[in-house]
Protein backbone atom coordinates (compact mmCIF):
# COMPACT_ATOMS: atom_id res chain seq x y z
CA UNK A 1 0.00 0.00 0.00
CA UNK A 2 1.09 3.44 -0.90
CA UNK A 3 0.62 6.03 1.70
CA UNK A 4 -0.19 9.75 0.48
CA UNK A 5 -0.83 12.56 2.59
CA UNK A 6 -2.51 15.80 1.18
CA UNK A 7 -3.74 19.03 2.22
CA UNK A 8 -5.31 21.68 0.59
CA UNK A 9 -4.64 22.66 -2.08
CA UNK A 10 -2.10 19.84 -3.35
CA UNK A 11 -0.16 20.19 -6.63
CA UNK A 12 -1.18 16.32 -8.03
CA UNK A 13 -3.52 16.22 -11.17
CA UNK A 14 -4.77 12.48 -12.93
CA UNK A 15 -1.56 12.16 -14.94
CA UNK A 16 0.25 11.18 -11.30
CA UNK A 17 -2.56 8.44 -10.81
CA UNK A 18 -3.26 5.05 -12.60
CA UNK A 19 -7.56 5.17 -12.54
CA UNK A 20 -8.47 4.05 -9.51
CA UNK A 21 -11.63 3.42 -7.26
CA UNK A 22 -11.41 5.14 -3.89
CA UNK A 23 -13.82 4.67 -0.57
CA UNK A 24 -14.20 7.70 1.25
CA UNK A 25 -14.55 8.18 4.71
CA UNK A 26 -13.61 9.17 8.22
CA UNK A 27 -12.99 5.16 9.40
CA UNK A 28 -12.19 6.19 13.08
CA UNK A 29 -12.23 2.41 14.41
CA UNK A 30 -12.23 0.76 11.09
CA UNK A 31 -14.92 -1.16 12.09
CA UNK A 32 -17.40 -3.87 10.54
CA UNK A 33 -19.21 -1.04 8.32
CA UNK A 34 -16.06 0.44 7.03
CA UNK A 35 -14.75 -2.78 6.53
CA UNK A 36 -17.88 -3.23 3.70
CA UNK A 37 -17.10 0.07 2.30
CA UNK A 38 -13.32 -0.72 1.66
CA UNK A 39 -14.11 -4.10 0.83
CA UNK A 40 -16.55 -2.98 -1.52
CA UNK A 41 -14.15 -0.20 -3.00
CA UNK A 42 -11.63 -3.42 -3.65
CA UNK A 43 -14.15 -5.69 -5.47
CA UNK A 44 -15.14 -3.04 -7.78
CA UNK A 45 -11.55 -2.49 -8.64
CA UNK A 46 -11.24 -5.79 -9.09
CA UNK A 47 -14.03 -6.21 -11.46
CA UNK A 48 -12.75 -2.67 -13.77
CA UNK A 49 -9.33 -3.66 -13.52
CA UNK A 50 -7.57 -1.42 -11.84
CA UNK A 51 -6.12 0.24 -8.17
CA UNK A 52 -7.90 0.04 -4.97
CA UNK A 53 -7.95 3.31 -2.74
CA UNK A 54 -9.09 4.52 0.63
CA UNK A 55 -9.15 8.44 1.41
CA UNK A 56 -9.85 9.33 5.15
CA UNK A 57 -9.32 12.65 7.00
CA UNK A 58 -6.82 13.71 10.16
CA UNK A 59 -6.97 15.67 12.40
CA UNK A 60 -10.98 14.72 13.60
CA UNK A 61 -13.09 17.80 12.43
CA UNK A 62 -13.88 18.77 15.63
CA UNK A 63 -10.56 19.25 16.93
CA UNK A 64 -10.37 21.88 13.85
CA UNK A 65 -13.54 23.70 13.97
CA UNK A 66 -14.76 23.39 17.33
CA UNK A 67 -11.37 23.91 19.12
CA UNK A 68 -11.09 20.67 20.80
CA UNK A 69 -7.65 19.82 22.69
CA UNK A 70 -8.26 16.30 22.86
CA UNK A 71 -10.49 13.73 20.57
CA UNK A 72 -10.81 9.75 22.38
CA UNK A 73 -9.51 7.98 18.63
CA UNK A 74 -10.89 4.32 18.13
CA UNK A 75 -8.01 3.95 16.45
CA UNK A 76 -5.78 7.06 16.42
CA UNK A 77 -3.98 7.64 12.81
CA UNK A 78 -1.05 5.25 12.52
CA UNK A 79 -3.35 2.29 14.15
CA UNK A 80 -5.80 3.35 11.30
CA UNK A 81 -3.57 3.62 8.40
CA UNK A 82 -2.01 0.02 10.13
CA UNK A 83 -5.68 -1.86 9.78
CA UNK A 84 -6.33 -0.53 6.23
CA UNK A 85 -3.40 -1.45 5.21
CA UNK A 86 -4.27 -5.53 6.29
CA UNK A 87 -6.85 -4.45 4.07
CA UNK A 88 -4.85 -4.65 1.42
CA UNK A 89 -5.42 -1.98 -0.83
CA UNK A 90 -3.25 0.04 -3.32
CA UNK A 91 -3.60 3.60 -2.14
CA UNK A 92 -4.23 4.77 1.21
CA UNK A 93 -4.55 9.31 0.98
CA UNK A 94 -4.57 10.89 4.41
CA UNK A 95 -5.99 14.55 3.91
CA UNK A 96 -5.16 17.55 6.53
CA UNK A 97 -8.86 18.63 7.58
CA UNK A 98 -7.99 22.29 8.07
CA UNK A 99 -9.59 25.51 8.40
CA UNK A 100 -9.52 25.86 4.56
CA UNK A 101 -10.32 22.19 3.43
CA UNK A 102 -13.09 22.82 5.76
CA UNK A 103 -14.54 25.57 3.26
CA UNK A 104 -14.30 23.51 0.18
CA UNK A 105 -17.55 23.72 -1.81
CA UNK A 106 -18.85 20.37 -2.15
CA UNK A 107 -18.18 20.74 -5.99
CA UNK A 108 -14.59 21.75 -5.17
CA UNK A 109 -13.82 19.20 -3.00
CA UNK A 110 -15.55 16.82 -5.69
CA UNK A 111 -12.65 18.55 -8.49
CA UNK A 112 -9.81 18.78 -5.96
CA UNK A 113 -10.05 15.49 -4.22
CA UNK A 114 -12.12 13.02 -6.74
CA UNK A 115 -11.50 14.05 -10.16
CA UNK A 116 -8.43 15.23 -10.09
CA UNK A 117 -7.03 12.14 -8.51
CA UNK A 118 -7.71 10.41 -11.12
CA UNK A 119 -10.89 8.22 -9.49
CA UNK A 120 -13.02 6.65 -11.73
CA UNK A 121 -15.52 4.79 -9.30
CA UNK A 122 -16.73 6.01 -5.71
CA UNK A 123 -17.47 3.80 -2.43
CA UNK A 124 -18.94 5.45 0.55
CA UNK A 125 -21.38 4.82 3.41
CA UNK A 126 -24.98 5.95 2.81
CA UNK A 127 -24.75 8.96 5.17
CA UNK A 128 -21.27 10.37 4.19
CA UNK A 129 -21.22 13.76 3.66
CA UNK A 130 -18.71 16.03 1.88
CA UNK A 131 -17.86 19.89 1.39
CA UNK A 132 -18.83 22.98 3.57
CA UNK A 133 -21.30 21.92 6.81
CA UNK A 134 -21.64 18.74 4.77
CA UNK A 135 -23.92 20.07 2.19
CA UNK A 136 -22.56 17.42 -0.65
CA UNK A 137 -24.46 13.79 0.47
CA UNK A 138 -24.48 10.72 -1.98
CA UNK A 139 -27.73 11.48 -3.18
CA UNK A 140 -25.58 14.96 -4.78
CA UNK A 141 -22.40 13.17 -5.69
CA UNK A 142 -23.98 12.28 -9.30
CA UNK A 143 -24.45 16.18 -10.05
CA UNK A 144 -21.00 17.17 -8.64
CA UNK A 145 -19.03 14.28 -11.12
CA UNK A 146 -19.31 15.93 -14.08
CA UNK A 147 -20.12 12.52 -15.36
CA UNK A 148 -16.19 11.83 -14.64
CA UNK A 149 -16.89 9.02 -12.36
CA UNK A 150 -19.66 6.53 -11.10
CA UNK A 151 -20.50 5.95 -7.58
CA UNK A 152 -21.74 3.08 -5.17
CA UNK A 153 -23.38 3.84 -1.89
CA UNK A 154 -23.02 1.23 1.04
CA UNK A 155 -26.14 0.74 2.95
CA UNK A 156 -26.41 0.64 6.97
CA UNK A 157 -24.78 -2.23 8.33
CA UNK A 158 -25.93 -3.17 11.77
CA UNK A 159 -25.87 -5.62 14.89
CA UNK A 160 -29.20 -6.26 16.10
CA UNK A 161 -30.92 -3.69 14.64
CA UNK A 162 -28.58 -1.40 16.03
CA UNK A 163 -26.11 0.78 13.21
CA UNK A 164 -22.59 0.24 13.58
CA UNK A 165 -20.85 3.27 14.25
CA UNK A 166 -17.70 4.64 15.81
CA UNK A 167 -20.36 6.46 18.17
CA UNK A 168 -21.86 3.71 19.43
CA UNK A 169 -18.24 1.69 19.70
CA UNK A 170 -17.23 4.71 22.12
CA UNK A 171 -20.37 4.12 24.22
CA UNK A 172 -20.08 0.48 24.07
CA UNK A 173 -16.16 0.51 25.23
CA UNK A 174 -16.94 3.17 27.87
CA UNK A 175 -19.43 0.98 29.09
CA UNK A 176 -16.73 -2.04 29.55
CA UNK A 177 -18.48 -4.20 26.90
CA UNK A 178 -15.23 -5.16 25.81
CA UNK A 179 -16.83 -8.33 23.73
CA UNK A 180 -19.75 -6.02 22.35
CA UNK A 181 -17.15 -3.91 20.82
CA UNK A 182 -15.08 -6.92 19.04
CA UNK A 183 -18.44 -7.91 17.62
CA UNK A 184 -18.76 -4.16 15.92
CA UNK A 185 -15.28 -4.06 15.08
CA UNK A 186 -14.78 -7.60 14.12
CA UNK A 187 -12.14 -7.51 15.88
CA UNK A 188 -10.58 -7.20 19.65
CA UNK A 189 -10.37 -3.05 21.01
CA UNK A 190 -6.65 -2.37 21.05
CA UNK A 191 -4.57 -0.15 22.82
CA UNK A 192 -0.84 0.50 22.41
CA UNK A 193 1.30 2.01 24.57
CA UNK A 194 5.21 2.22 26.28
CA UNK A 195 5.92 0.19 29.35
CA UNK A 196 7.38 2.33 31.86
CA UNK A 197 8.32 2.01 35.47
CA UNK A 198 5.62 1.90 38.09
CA UNK A 199 5.35 1.14 41.37
CA UNK A 200 6.77 -2.42 41.06
CA UNK A 201 4.51 -3.53 43.69
CA UNK A 202 3.13 -6.28 41.22
CA UNK A 203 5.99 -8.29 41.73
CA UNK A 204 6.21 -7.99 45.87
CA UNK A 205 2.89 -9.66 46.06
CA UNK A 206 3.64 -12.67 42.98
CA UNK A 207 2.16 -10.91 40.47
CA UNK A 208 4.36 -8.68 38.33
CA UNK A 209 2.98 -6.11 36.24
CA UNK A 210 3.65 -3.78 33.07
CA UNK A 211 2.46 -0.32 33.30
CA UNK A 212 1.17 0.96 30.41
CA UNK A 213 1.58 4.69 29.28
CA UNK A 214 -1.60 5.50 27.37
CA UNK A 215 -1.41 8.17 24.69
CA UNK A 216 -3.78 11.13 25.34
CA UNK A 217 -5.91 9.82 22.01
CA UNK A 218 -6.52 6.74 23.14
CA UNK A 219 -10.43 5.91 24.16
CA UNK A 220 -9.67 4.05 27.28
CA UNK A 221 -12.46 1.76 29.30
CA UNK A 222 -13.57 2.05 32.64
CA UNK A 223 -11.98 1.00 35.66
CA UNK A 224 -11.69 -3.07 36.23
CA UNK A 225 -10.17 -6.15 35.82
CA UNK A 226 -10.39 -7.02 32.12
CA UNK A 227 -9.23 -10.79 30.07
CA UNK A 228 -6.49 -9.03 27.65
CA UNK A 229 -3.93 -10.51 25.00
CA UNK A 230 -0.87 -8.75 24.70
CA UNK A 231 1.74 -8.87 21.58
CA UNK A 232 4.91 -8.33 22.16
CA UNK A 233 7.66 -8.43 19.39
CA UNK A 234 5.04 -10.50 17.28
CA UNK A 235 4.01 -12.99 19.83
CA UNK A 236 0.60 -13.17 21.53
CA UNK A 237 0.54 -13.44 25.32
CA UNK A 238 -2.70 -14.32 27.25
CA UNK A 239 -3.27 -12.29 30.82
CA UNK A 240 -4.99 -9.66 32.91
CA UNK A 241 -5.66 -5.51 33.10
CA UNK A 242 -6.44 -3.40 35.90
CA UNK A 243 -7.44 -0.39 34.76
CA UNK A 244 -7.79 1.72 37.64
CA UNK A 245 -6.53 3.91 40.98
CA UNK A 246 -6.00 0.82 43.57
CA UNK A 247 -7.71 1.57 46.23
CA UNK A 248 -5.98 -0.79 48.14
CA UNK A 249 -3.26 1.10 48.44
CA UNK A 250 -3.85 4.27 48.14
CA UNK A 251 -6.42 6.90 49.90
CA UNK A 252 -6.06 9.72 47.02
CA UNK A 253 -7.36 9.60 43.81
CA UNK A 254 -4.77 10.03 41.02
CA UNK A 255 -5.41 12.31 38.30
CA UNK A 256 -6.09 9.38 36.28
CA UNK A 257 -6.30 5.71 36.20
CA UNK A 258 -3.09 3.41 35.95
CA UNK A 259 -3.22 0.68 33.11
CA UNK A 260 -1.33 -2.18 34.77
CA UNK A 261 -0.96 -5.20 32.62
CA UNK A 262 -0.52 -8.80 34.30
CA UNK A 263 1.16 -11.40 31.29
CA UNK A 264 0.96 -14.69 32.13
CA UNK A 265 4.01 -17.38 31.67
CA UNK A 266 6.32 -14.23 31.09
CA UNK A 267 9.15 -13.22 32.66
CA UNK A 268 10.93 -10.68 30.40
CA UNK A 269 12.32 -7.18 31.43
CA UNK A 270 10.15 -4.72 28.88
CA UNK A 271 10.82 -1.93 29.97
CA UNK A 272 10.70 0.91 27.47
CA UNK A 273 9.13 -1.65 24.45
CA UNK A 274 5.88 -0.79 23.22
CA UNK A 275 3.25 -3.50 23.47
CA UNK A 276 -0.32 -3.53 21.94
CA UNK A 277 -3.19 -4.56 24.51
CA UNK A 278 -6.12 -6.51 23.32
CA UNK A 279 -9.24 -6.28 25.57
CA UNK A 280 -11.62 -9.05 25.61
CA UNK A 281 -14.07 -9.19 28.63
CA UNK A 282 -14.14 -7.07 31.46
CA UNK A 283 -13.72 -9.68 34.25
CA UNK A 284 -14.96 -7.36 37.70
CA UNK A 285 -14.98 -4.28 38.61
CA UNK A 286 -12.32 -1.98 40.84
CA UNK A 287 -12.57 -3.06 44.35
CA UNK A 288 -11.10 -1.85 47.69
CA UNK A 289 -9.56 -5.00 49.49
CA UNK A 290 -9.31 -4.35 54.06
CA UNK A 291 -5.58 -7.04 53.43
CA UNK A 292 -2.98 -7.59 51.04
CA UNK A 293 -4.19 -10.95 51.14
CA UNK A 294 -7.63 -10.70 49.92
CA UNK A 295 -6.48 -8.68 46.79
CA UNK A 296 -4.37 -11.66 45.99
CA UNK A 297 -6.62 -14.07 46.69
CA UNK A 298 -8.81 -11.90 43.83
CA UNK A 299 -6.13 -11.69 41.75
CA UNK A 300 -6.17 -15.41 41.16
CA UNK A 301 -10.02 -15.64 41.05
CA UNK A 302 -9.29 -13.39 38.30
CA UNK A 303 -6.42 -15.18 36.49
CA UNK A 304 -8.59 -18.37 36.16
CA UNK A 305 -11.67 -16.28 34.94
CA UNK A 306 -9.34 -15.02 32.31
CA UNK A 307 -7.72 -18.56 31.69
CA UNK A 308 -11.21 -19.67 31.72
CA UNK A 309 -12.49 -17.49 28.85
CA UNK A 310 -9.49 -17.82 26.88
CA UNK A 311 -10.14 -21.37 26.71
CA UNK A 312 -13.57 -21.63 26.13
CA UNK A 313 -13.16 -18.99 23.33
CA UNK A 314 -10.53 -19.63 21.04
CA UNK A 315 -9.90 -16.06 20.30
Amino acid sequence: MKLIKLSHPHHFDKRNFEEMVMALGYFDGVHKGHQEVILRAKETAASLGIKSAVMTFHPHPQVVLRKQSTIDYITPLEDKIMLIENLEVDYLFVVEFSLEFAALLPQQFVDEFIIKLNVKHVVAGFDFTYGHLGKGTMETLPFHSREQFLHTTVEKQTDHDRKISSTLIREVIRSGDMDYAVNLLGRPYSISGLVAHGEKRGRTIGFPTANIEVGPDYLVPPTGVYAIKVLYKGHSYEGVCNIGYKPTFHHEKAAKPSVEVHIFEFNEEIYGDTITVYWYKRIRSEQKFSHVEELIKQIHRDKEAALNFFEKNLV
